[in-house]
């Protein structure tokens, strides 16, 4: 049987200004706000909350929504006077795999539980703000769901609450639920920010928890690769090659991220849970064989339990769970495939 998609959440008439730039070749972007009206899954009724997104490439061209992790951000790909390149730039850009001169991309800001109101945010909830944007900036079906990591997890979520506002899923290294392992890993990385915060050491506790956080995302041909050399005395004590590069990671993580938002991003991972049987729209499933956080287990499950049909993708990688930032050359043509 088809799911049926639920209702979309109301859209409130309060909008923040849009700002539209030009770009060449006739792209063009939104970078604005707006605020929905969602009814969140651990929450006690509906609630307004501000969605800031990014809307850009070619006017009037079908849209594809482009989710990444947790600290991934609405700026898949750059505006003209960005400081810096999007962290997915060298795939969504005019020419690139995800072509903005054939489509328009769409993504998010991820939402915290403290904008809702709420203890702790779902993977629903985040699909249900991305199903109300498209409502409101007029897309009745978007071309694709492009999401990796975390944001194949909302995909899934997505496809199975709204499957007639999705052509298809294309999914990076994320499944239908964690891996037990992974949660808890993922539960010691909380369980040190949580002490400490409490001790008043919160910025040099998320440091910490990104540095094991990192153990995770790469896989162990990179570190035998990049980090097999011998201990150095330095300031009266042993320093392990790798600690230089855990503590740059950490350091870099805890300038740019809320402890708080953290936590709540990182428990969203492990409370997610979705059906496959749901999930009707026709898949690409893209994994990774050195992925330590979504082993290939996982997703042949998901490929065999998915409602609609499936592909496997399986790629040879040193990076782990971040061959979906670091191996653009294979995904290029994968992408390319999914999206034509």
């Amino acid at each position: 049987m088809t799911a049926q998609p639920l209702p979309l959440p109301a859209i409130s008439p309060v909008n923040l200004p849009v700002r539209v730039d030009a770009r060449p070749g006739g792209l063009t972007a939104q970078r604005s706000t707006r605020r929905m009206t969602l009814a969140p899954k651990y929450g006690q009724g509906p609630r307004a909350v501000d969605v800031r997104y990014l809307w850009c490439g070619a006017a009037d061209a079908p849209t594809v929504i482009v989710q990444g992790g947790i600290s991934a951000s609405r700026d898949v790909t750059a505006l003209e006077d960005a400081a810096s390149p999007g962290w997915w730039q060298a795939l969504v850009d005019a020419g690139a795999a995800i072509d903005l001169d054939r489509c328009r991309v769409l993504s998010i800001d991820w939402l915290a539980p403290a904008e809702l109101g709420v203890e702790a945010i779902s993977s629903e909830d985040q699909a249900d703000a991305l199903a109300a944007l498209l409502e409101a900036l007029g897309i009745h079906r978007a071309q694709a769901f492009v999401g990796s990591s975390y944001g194949a997890m909302v995909a899934l979520a997505f496809a199975a609450r709204h499957p007639r506002a999705l052509e298809r899923l294309v999914l990076l290294a994320g499944a239908h639920r964690p891996h037990p392992l992974a949660s808890a890993q993922r539960s010691v990385q909380r369980g040190i920010v949580r002490l400490g915060l409490a001790s008043g050491q919160g910025e040099e506790a998320l440091a910490l928890a990104r540095q094991l956080a990192v153990t995770t995302y790469r896989g162990r041909e990179e570190f035998a690769r990049r980090f097999a050399g011998a201990p150095e005395l330095r300031d009266g004590r042993f320093r392990l090659p790798v600690e230089d590069y855990l503590e740059h990671q950490g350091r870099r993580f805890a300038e740019r991220f809320d402890a708080g938002r953290f936590l709540a991003l990182s428990e969203s991972i492990d409370l997610h849970d979705v059906r496959p049987e749901s999930v009707p729209t026709p898949a690409t499933l893209i994994g990774f064989a050195s992925d330590l956080l979504v082993p290939l287990a996982d997703l042949c499950e998901l490929q065999r339990r998915l409602h609609g049909p499936a592909t496997l993708e399986v790629l040879e990688s040193p990076y782990g769970h971040d061959g979906f930032l670091k191996e653009t050359h294979q995904l290029a043509p994968l992408l390319r495939a999914a999206l034509a």
